[in-house]
């Protein structure tokens, strides 16, 4: 059965999501919508289906919908989130939000608390962990092969001269960050944050934050928005007591590296991934798969919950950097 979608918000990311959809043969772009009426109207061009210019008029239509991504924007990418996550989930639809899930997570709780009241899949694009290189190292996780997980750093950081609230940097870009460690890692315990505005910035551009694991793991982040290049934006390592491994630049290079050998066993462009552009087919992908097999709501990987956990971690390195403080989650 082909499935019948909707995208909320059409503008660059939610383009990249309606491209998608229309490339994969279990989807069926049926309407756009964009408050910005020429924006909705193009996308209906491009990608096919109904234009609408807001979410109540779209869900009035009776037009059929089984899941709707939803990519508008706002204050810190997420600002505007909440409003039309809420109307798309009190009609019953399955939801592919964009990260973060919000800025604010009083809203992002109730999303993931309505999605699990109605009992319906809600996700959102936490694409770095759905890739190639992602999978394999976490089997390698899951089967034993690093060993008792001792530690891991985190590194991601890109060039983005934007100025908006203090917090743009951590609110906006660290989804990624702490979900790739929490997917890896499990939940987080503990956060201890240090930051520093970039040279003639006006927000925290550069931070670094301490974890401590609820399974005895400890870790770090290191992230910027002036470190970057076109090249090493991203780097994960996780060290266990019989071997590391490092993905590099989210999907292109994993590499093993056992404890009490030399030999290590490296990948690059593992299943054919060769950039981060490529990971939205294979979230989207894997989203479609989800719900064609008629996944629960509590089986949705890169959950709502998922998200909003990565962010309540982004929270607590905000309030621990201006507290001086550790903070328990």
């Amino acid at each position: 059965m082909t499935l019948k979608v909707g995208i909320v918000g059409v503008g660059n990311i939610g383009s990249k999501h309606a491209g998608v959809y229309q490339e994969n043969p279990e989807t069926e772009v049926v309407a756009v919508c964009d408050i910005i009426k020429e924006r909705a109207d193009v996308a209906a061009e491009k990608f096919g289906g109904t234009p609408f210019y807001s979410v109540k008029d779209m869900l009035a239509s009776g037009i059929q919908l089984d899941a709707c991504s939803m990519a508008t924007k706002g204050e810190e990418n997420g600002g505007d989130h909440f409003t039309p996550t809420m109307e798309l989930l009190e009609a019953g639809i399955p939801v592919l939000g964009e990260k973060p899930i919000s800025n604010n997570v009083a809203e992002g709780a109730k999303m993931v608390a309505l999605a699990k009241e109605k009992q319906l899949p809600y996700a959102v694009n936490l694409n770095h962990r759905f890739t190639p290189a992602a999978y394999r190292a976490k089997e390698w996780v899951e089967t034993g092969r690093l060993g008792k997980l001792h530690m891991v750093n985190m590194r991601m950081w890109i060039n983005n001269p934007a100025e908006s609230s203090p917090w743009f940097h951590l609110r906006a870009l660290h989804p990624h960050s702490f979900d790739v460690i929490r997917y890896f890692c499990g939940d987080v315990q503990k956060v201890a944050a240090f930051m520093m505005k970039g040279e003639g910035r006006q927000i925290w551009s550069n931070c670094q934050v301490l974890l401590e694991f609820t399974n005895g793991m400890i870790g770090n982040l290191v992230g910027s928005y002036d470190a970057g290049a076109s090249y090493g934006l991203e780097r994960c390592e996780v060290v266990g007591s019989e071997g590391r491994f490092v993905i590099e630049d989210a999907c292109e290079l994993l590499t093993f590296y056992p404890r009490k050998a030399i030999e290590t066993e490296s990948y690059q462009y593992l299943g054919g991934m060769r950039s981060f552009g490529e990971t939205f087919k294979s979230r989207i992908g894997a989203w479609v798969d989800q719900l064609a097999a008629g996944a629960k709501y509590n089986e949705i990987n890169g959950s709502g919950e998922d998200a909003l956990k990565a962010q309540n971690i982004i929270e607590a390195a905000i309030k621990s950097f201006e507290t001086g403080t550790v903070i328990e989650l």
